[in-house]
């Protein structure tokens, strides 16, 4: 059993409250995870090797090793990249490709997993380009780009932040800081999933049309509201969220901005520009919490196989699983939970108060009502029946109907 099963922990999550021990817990389970994931590849790949070319198993084979040697040097900063949410998005399209060529496609991706690593280590290492040269992506970086990258056997020093003694200065492009250690994410080749996100199809905006200024503004403020309202919140997210990515819709814009996590990257928040502070407040919460839930779902199932029934909620006009209602209720839970602070705090903005009243007002009963679908459900576990009791205590404390009047 993992550390999420102490006793009171469980129960605790289930109230959605943030808790230093919470979050490490759910970090220990996504490491425990991903280590998981990286040996599946690592079996897949002997298992398959001689159905690769050999410069391929060459390349793959040294890359493992330049990244065994960087956690030698220095397992923390390896743990980094290995946990970085979108090296968890490039392991399930890897394990899920093709044999052959398209499984040869994503293991060359290894190269930057191992750069980066070697880089936060601090190693020296060499970055030997293949012909024809391809962008070499460095998981939470950024991305180095031939054929100006460099000739074969370049090295960089060991105290440099990136791979930055190429020819060419502008064949390093960095990705954008976020206050609190966060990036801005729009280079990363598995961001987004190939089919795009949502109904839309939403895909990865590119470098070129992301307002850089504009997102480092809005997450700065939306921190501050954060702080404001509740500053063990502002702490859980800063320590979830490690990569904001925006999204861009490929046709006319239409109905609110969208906002999602992929459960294969755990801790990256897939966004299109929010209308204000307060707005990406809000969407960082209600994404924090799918990926908590991820988590605990890693270590504890609260769902039986199986389950397809489908159920009516407030915040969707499309119905939805026990799974999906689950998910949705456990994260407005926490916007209500926000909410009900913002409304009162001295501290918060008079029109950020006024918003998390209005919404607090609007969502109670929905989150009720939603809880009152789980209570009834038989797709459950035993763990699942408990972790929605605690669910519903805490929507009780919060001054909310425990059931949607009749």
């Amino acid at each position: 059993m993992t550390s999420v099963t102490v006793p009171g922990l469980l129960t605790e999550l289930a109230g959605t409250r943030p808790s230093p021990d919470g979050t490490a817990a759910l970090r220990a389970v996504l490491h425990a995870r991903r280590l998981l994931t990286l040996k599946a590849l690592l079996l897949r790949y002997e298992r398959q090797r001689a159905e690769l070319r050999p410069e391929a198993c060459v390349r793959f084979e040294r890359d493992w090793a330049l990244l065994e040697g960087a956690e030698r040097a220095d397992a923390d900063a390896v743990r980094e990249v290995v946990d970085y949410p979108m090296t968890g998005a490039w392991l399930t399209e890897a394990l899920a490709a093709p044999p052959g060529p398209p499984f040869e496609r994503h293991l060359a991706h290894l190269g930057g997993l191992a750069a980066a690593a070697a880089v936060r280590a601090g190693c020296r290492r060499d970055v030997t380009r293949v012909d024809p040269p391809g962008p070499l992506h460095l998981p939470g970086l950024g991305t180095l780009r031939g054929p100006t990258a460099g000739p074969p056997g370049t090295t960089a020093p060991a105290d440099s932040d990136a791979p930055a003694d190429s020819d060419d200065p502008a064949a390093w492009t960095a990705l954008a800081p976020l206050a609190g250690g966060a990036v801005l994410d729009d280079l990363d080749p598995y961001r987004v999933p190939a089919a795009g996100i949502g109904p839309g199809a939403l895909r990865a905006a590119e470098r070129g049309s992301v307002d850089h200024e504009r997102w480092s503004r809005l997450w700065r403020a939306a921190h501050a509201l954060l702080v404001a309202a509740h500053p063990e919140r502002a702490a859980e997210t800063r320590a979830t969220v490690r990569a904001l990515v925006p999204l861009e819709r490929p046709g006319p814009t239409a109905g609110p901005p969208i906002s999602a996590t992929s459960r294969a990257a755990p801790g990256a928040v897939l966004a299109e520009p929010p209308r204000d502070a307060g707005a990406l407040a809000d969407l960082l919460v209600h994404e924090t919490h799918h990926t908590k839930l991820a988590a605990i779902g890693e270590a504890v199932p609260l769902l039986r196989p199986g389950a397809d029934t489908l159920h009516r909620v407030g915040w969707r006009p499309d119905p939805r699983p026990v799974s999906g209602v689950l998910q949705g209720a456990y994260a407005h839970l926490a916007l209500l939970d926000l909410w009900w602070r913002a409304r009162a705090g001295p501290a918060v903005p008079p029109g950020w108060r006024l918003h998390a009243h209005s919404r607090f007002e609007a969502h109670r009963d929905e989150v009720a009502e939603a809880l009152s679908i789980l209570r009834d459900s038989s797709e459950l576990t035993s763990a699942g029946g408990e972790f929605v009791r605690g669910m519903d205590r805490h929507l009780a404390r919060l001054g909310t109907l425990t059931r949607h009047p009749a």
